[in-house]
Parts: structure tokens; sequence; C-alpha cells
């Protein structure tokens, strides 16, 4: 369940640092009964660039297949031996 603070509670900043790494998710701050922020730890913060990252790479492989720029393991490692002349 996210976690929702109103702005003004940000004057207390080291229990909102310590609330943030010990969640270890975002903690959505609100203004005026509307939200406006979103602060979170560098862990959770990276947690999620990572998985971004994966998405976006399998997006990537998902595109290559639609578009048929893909080979077989032989051709591969074919490519790989030539290469390497292995």
């Amino acid at each position: 369940m996210p976690r929702i603070i109103p702005i003004k509670d940000l004057k207390n900043t080291s229990e909102i640092s310590e609330k943030c790494h010990s969640l270890n998710e975002p903690v959505f701050i609100t203004k005026n009964g509307y939200g406006d922020m979103v602060i979170m730890s560098i862990e959770a913060y990276e947690k999620i660039a990572y998985m971004n990252d994966i998405y976006e790479k399998i997006k990537q492989g998902e595109s290559a297949i639609d578009d048929n720029r893909t080979i077989t393991a032989k051709q591969s490692v074919d490519a790989l031996r030539e290469k390497y002349e292995i």
C-alpha cells in the first residue's frame, strides 16, 4: 500500500529518510490534498531503474522478433567462431 504524507511533514527530514529506507518504495507527497511529489531511497530508485531497463530490453527483443531480425543459435555460434577464428 502506498505511503502518502502531506508536504508539511517534510520538515522532519530524518523521519522521512528513515521511512523511505525502511519501506524501500516511493513515498507520495501531497499538497492541498493533491499529488505533488514522490521521494524514495537511492536503493528503491535503482531497483525501479533496473526493472525499467529490463522491460526496455524485452521490448527491443520482441520488436526484433516482430521485424524478423533474429538468427538461430547455430548461426550465432558460427558467426562467433568466424569472428574469433576458432
